[in-house]
């Protein structure tokens, strides 16, 4: 007979739904572990490897006027907490009034195989081919005389989620990124590279090195610009920034409500009207190779993107924009019976295609024969400015680079920028070839994108920072 006593996950998780005295109950435990190395001045300074667990319970009680939720999440949960923590999420559905996501929870999704293995974990062993390549570039750094700072990190999170309805769903997240700094020693110049992986056997930080090493020669002339309107290249880092925040933006109800820029003049959404002239796809797959998230909606909290009554719901590939038109929405299961679209749940990757071939040095090449273009590394401190049009505001930062007649010649000041990457898809007038990328932005918190360069006649630099 299983002992109560375990303390392996997916146990925890059936401990917990015995314990259930609510009408409905949904339990996810998470078993985090992290590997990480950073480093300054071409030396490593930290390493270390931690592991824990979090726990959430999610309580439905019935009542006459509606279904109301309560949630609760501990982190280092133990078998000994779980009654505790049972009873706080009942008590919070009690406290509720209805919840107006309501939904009859989840059923009918084949279980995981692998529901009652041991979780995926990382380890420092991740970086044994990594670590001896950096070392190599730390090497070259240092007898070129520049320094590299910067961090390395993987996680890996197996979500167990079983429900009252009988679902038992199992994901094991391999999440990696590698940020990678190089800085003159007198400070003057920085160019920075990032790159999102799911086990660090594709990262080559020479290859990174060298291109930084590119990017401090062509700071070497410094060129000053006023504000205005530029040609401008955004990489695919700057491109999937500014898109991630344009899905996180895009739920349906909001757009239906008129609160977004999805939202239709006189009432409805804008699905069916063309974005770009380009024919551009942007989709989410969460079996997209290299790319792969949860196949299933899994979520502690309800918002007009997500709802705790979802979680367990199959996830399948979804078209945002297709050929430059805008598809599909973020809905749920509630806000799609609302506005009469199809169920869209939010997925955690983002993938951009529009037929390009070029690489971004293609791109450069064929820049500045009319007149200056910009050439930009990343972009920093996007903020929202106005949700109607969805215009947000930054900075640029670790290089901005003047292209002349398809040659890199200098480079020039930041500059704060003002502009809606729906009104950028819109004045496109080149996509390159689509490549898996990092946000240096929302790193932390999306790193699974592919992304083409962005070629923008008219870029709005709306004014000059004097930030690096």
């Amino acid at each position: 007979m299983r002992s109560r006593k375990s303390n392996k996950p997916h146990e925890v998780v059936e401990r917990a739904l015995e314990l259930s005295r609510a009408d409905g109950c949904v339990v996810i435990a998470g078993e985090h572990s992290t590997a990480n190395l950073r480093w300054a001045g071409n030396a490593l300074t930290t390493n270390g490897v931690t592991r824990g667990r979090d726990v959430t319970v999610i309580a439905t009680v019935d009542g006459a006027e509606g279904t109301a939720s309560g949630v609760v999440s501990r982190s280092a949960v133990t078998a000994a907490d779980l009654e505790p923590l049972v009873r706080a999420a009942e008590a919070a559905a009690r406290e509720a009034g209805p919840a107006e996501d309501a939904q009859p929870l989840v059923t009918g999704v084949p279980h995981s195989p692998a529901f009652a293995e041991a979780p995926e974990e990382t380890s420092s062993a991740v970086f044994d081919g990594f670590a001896p390549a950096l070392g190599e570039a730390f090497a070259r750094a240092r007898s070129a005389g520049r320094e590299l700072y910067g961090f390395a990190r993987h996680e890996v999170v197996s979500s167990y989620l079983g429900t009252s309805t009988g679902l038992r769903l199992r994901h094991d997240q391999p999440t990696g990124a590698l940020e990678l700094n190089a800085k003159s020693p007198d400070r003057s110049r920085s160019a920075w590279a990032g790159q999102a992986t799911r086990d660090f056997s594709d990262v080559d930080p020479g290859a990174m090195d060298a291109e930084l090493a590119e990017r401090l020669a062509w700071a070497g002339r410094k060129v000053e610009l006023p504000a205005g309107r530029y040609e401008t290249l955004l990489p695919p880092t700057a491109v999937a920034d500014l898109l991630v925040y344009q899905q996180w933006s895009a739920a349906a109800r909001d757009a239906a409500e008129g609160r977004t820029v999805f939202s239709k003049a006189g009432g409805g959404t804008r699905i069916g009207e063309k974005l770009s002239p380009l024919p551009l796809t942007l989709r989410s797959d969460p079996h997209a190779p290299g790319l792969e998230c949860a196949p299933f909606v899994l979520t502690g909290s309800s918002g007009d993107d997500a709802s705790v009554f979802d979680n367990g719901l199959p996830l399948a590939a979804t078209d945002w924009i297709r050929d430059g038109v805008l598809e599909h929405l973020l809905t749920t299961r509630h806000s799609a019976g609302l506005t009469g679209l199809p169920v869209t749940p939010y997925a955690d990757n983002l993938i951009m295609e529009a037929g390009g071939t070029r690489s971004l040095a293609e791109m450069v090449a064929a820049s500045g024969h009319d007149g200056p273009a910009l050439l930009l590394t990343c972009l920093w401190y996007i903020r929202e400015v106005d949700p109607a049009s969805l215009l947000l505001t930054g900075l640029t930062r670790d290089g901005v680079y003047l292209v002349e007649k398809g040659e890199v010649v200098g480079e020039v000041n930041n500059f704060r920028f003002n502009e809606s990457p729906v009104g950028l898809l819109g004045r496109a007038t080149e996509a390159g070839r689509t490549e898996p990328t990092l946000p240096r932005e929302w790193g932390d918190y999306f790193t699974r994108a592919a992304m083409p360069a962005l070629r923008i006649p008219d870029f709005n630099m709306s004014s000059v920072s004097q930030g690096v």
